[in-house]
Formats: structure tokens, sequence, C-alpha cells
């Protein structure tokens, strides 16, 4: 049985049905969203031709995305508060525009630009999202709703790999980006019809303080249990990219896959992140509380790395398959009951405590991949990289399962 009945009753109420508009609407904005921020990476070889640099520098570019989204996730709330969930939303889509817009004119400086503007989108989608769903979602479908919500976060990365390069072979990769704006401003149109009266009364919303970034950084002060969330998020979403960026390379150069091979396990790993999603949902809602199946979620994690890491020649085909999926239900699949917890610990801050999240794994995905990549290079082996992640997971995972104070 999950924790929502005996924690939220003071601060959500417990609505009738589940939310299908709401739930529709978060979830289309978030796969639009990334998949505008992955169109970049999907053409990398075709973007850095046209500009003149490397194609390994793709890796800033998704660096800013995501240092630019910490400080979005952060100040979001207090603009939530302020002017809506709605309104935010919809300038998730509208930054979005402005990232596509900018990124197409096809300048090395524009292309930097629109990592910022991606990065003021990309922060914000899952505080406003939570903002949403919560209060229109039956305590008892909590943890589903908001893990079918992030679903939305690798599907916008396949459809942004599947779509992309061969619309760029055919129109180029400038008019592929721009091909994007006619689904986006249909979805922000449909928002401002149908979905205004979500926002609640303007009076309301224009009394609210702004308390900047302080808010969700104070809940780590006052929260023990935030504290301990927020540490398994930054090390669970660090080890998650650390599968995505490694995995390919590592396959091909020391278990001697070919690229076709290695692509599949990759797919794999992704495709089991996906489906894991909403069945941890559910099982948190019927089973037992999001915060054991995360400190789980932990224990698996530091398996899956410490095999990934002694990858060779000598495995087995199918057993490397048998790592991939298993990775990828947990590290890919993990952050939907993870907003959840923040948004059940936060009670009344719920959206503060999202953008506490949404920041906190932001910043593992900056920092871990960096990590993993310096010791790797220095010691030319994955095995001691890979197992220090893995232990850093299962510590995180421990300290979702002990007794705290809530």
């Amino acid at each position: 049985m999950n924790d929502w009945s005996s924690s939220t009753s003071a601060s959500v109420a417990a609505p009738p049905r589940f939310p299908l508009g709401p739930l529709t609407t978060t979830l289309a904005v978030q796969t639009l969203s990334t998949g505008a921020a992955y169109s970049i990476p999907s053409v990398a070889p075709a973007v850095a031709a046209d500009v003149g640099v490397n194609p390994a520098l793709v890796g800033f570019f998704i660096s800013t995305v995501y240092g630019v989204g910490i400080l979005s996730a952060l100040f979001s709330p207090s603009v939530i508060s302020r002017y809506g969930a709605v309104i935010v939303t919809q300038a998730v889509l509208l930054s979005t525009l402005a990232m596509l817009g900018t990124a197409a004119t096809g300048s090395l400086a524009a292309i930097a630009v629109s990592a910022v503007l991606m990065g003021l989108a990309y922060g914000a989608a899952a505080p406003a999202s939570t903002h949403l769903l919560v209060p229109r979602t039956p305590p008892a479908h909590m943890n589903l709703v908001l893990s079918i919500r992030q679903i939305g976060v690798p599907l916008g990365g396949m459809l942004a790999s599947l779509i992309m390069p061969p619309l760029t072979l055919h129109l180029g990769w400038q008019v592929s980006l721009l091909a994007q704006f006619v689904p986006v401003i249909v979805l922000a149109i449909l928002i401002e019809v149908f979905c205004r009266g979500w926002d609640g009364p303007r009076g309301q919303r224009a009394a609210a303080k702004s308390t900047g970034l302080m808010a969700p950084l104070a809940l780590l002060a006052k929260s023990s249990a935030m504290r301990r969330l927020s540490f398994a998020s930054f090390v669970y979403s660090g080890l998650q990219l650390c599968f995505i960026v490694f995995m390919t390379t590592q396959l091909t150069t020391k278990a001697g896959f070919d690229l076709i091979r290695a692509g599949q396990a990759l797919a794999a790993y992704q495709l089991s992140g996906v489906i894991a999603r909403p069945i941890w949902g559910i099982l948190s809602d019927r089973v037992m509380g999001a915060r054991w199946w995360l400190g789980l979620q932990g224990a698996i994690m530091c398996a899956m790395a410490i095999l990934a890491g002694t990858f060779s020649q000598d495995w087995n085909t199918a057993l490397v398959f048998v790592v991939c999926v298993a990775a990828g239900a947990t590290a890919s699949g993990f952050t939907g009951i993870a907003y959840a917890e923040y948004a059940r610990l936060g009670g009344a801050s719920r959206t503060e405590a999202t953008g506490l999240g949404a920041a906190s794994m932001f910043a593992g995905v900056m920092v871990l991949p960096s990590a993993v990549s310096s010791v790797v290079t220095i010691t030319g082996s994955y095995d001691r990289a890979y197992t220090v992640v893995g232990v850093l997971a299962l510590v995180a995972g421990l300290g979702m399962i002990v007794r705290w104070r809530e």
C-alpha cells in the first residue's frame, strides 16, 4: 500500500477521477520538449559538418541544457505560484520554439544560445506538471500518474533519434528543426483553449510571494528524508546517463559487439526503462511505498553497474542483454516514483519539492558521467568507475529504506 493516503490528506484532496486531461497534456509537453532537446545530439555529425566543429562538442550542448535546467527547476516554483502552472507550461513550449528557431539559423553562437533557451524550458516542465497533476490525482494512483508523465522523457528522446536523422537526410537539419514548430504550436493553442481554467483564480496567484530558488533549497535543511531522496536522485540519474553514454563504446571496444548489436543493447536498455516506469508506479501505489522500491532499485543498479564494468568478449550475448534490461528498468525507470515521493514529502510545498528533485537529477546528469569519463580515460578500464558509482547507488538505496522522520 502507498504512503500518500496517510501523509497528504491535509494538503491534497482526493479527487474522484483519473486525471486523463492533465496527464495527457503534461505528457505531451514533456515529450515535445525532450524531443527538441535531443534533436541536435541526434544529428550531431550533420550539424558539426555544417558549423565546422568537432561533433564531440555536442556534449557541451547537453551540459548547458541541464546546467541552465538546474536554475530553471529551482526558480520555476515561485513563478508557478505567482502566474500559474498553465502559463508556465505554455512558456515551456514557447521557449522550446525559441530554441528550435534559434538553432535553425545555423551558427555556432546560435546553437549555444539555443541550449540556454532549452534549459529554461526543460527545468520548469516537471514542477509545472506536478503542480497541475497532484491536486487532480487520487492518492491511490499518484505514483502511476507521475510515472506515466515521465515516459515523455525517453519517448521524446526516441522520437528525436527516429525522426531527425531521416528528415535531415531529405530536408537538412535546419528544416528538420523547424518542422517541430507544428506540433509545439498546436499543443500551445490547445492548452490556451482548453486548459486555462486549471490555474485557478488570477487574484489568488497574484498574491503569492516570490521566493526564488531559496524555497526548494530550504527543503533540504528542513528534512533528512528530502536530503536522502535528493542524494538518491543525484546518483541514480547520473548512473542512468553513464549507461547511455558509455554502453555502445564499451560493448564495441571491450565486448566485441558490432555497432548494430551494441545499438540493440542500448535500445533494450531504453525500452525497459519505458516499460518499467508505470510498473514501478503501480507497485508503489498498491504494494508498498515508493521509497522502498527506490531502495531496491539502488541495490539492483549497484549489481548491474558492477556487472556492466566487466563486459568483455567472454560474456554471453544474452547475458549482456539481461544486464542492460535490468539496468534500464531501474536506472532509467526510477524517475516517476521519485517525483511522486518528492511531491509526497513536500506536502503543500510539492511544487518546490519537485523543482528540487529536477535540479538534483540534472546535477547528477552533469557530474557523474564526466567523472566516469575521467576515470576511464586515466585507467583505460570501466570496472573501477562503474563499481564506484554502483556503490554510491547502493548507499543511496540503503538511505531510502532506513527509518526516517518525516
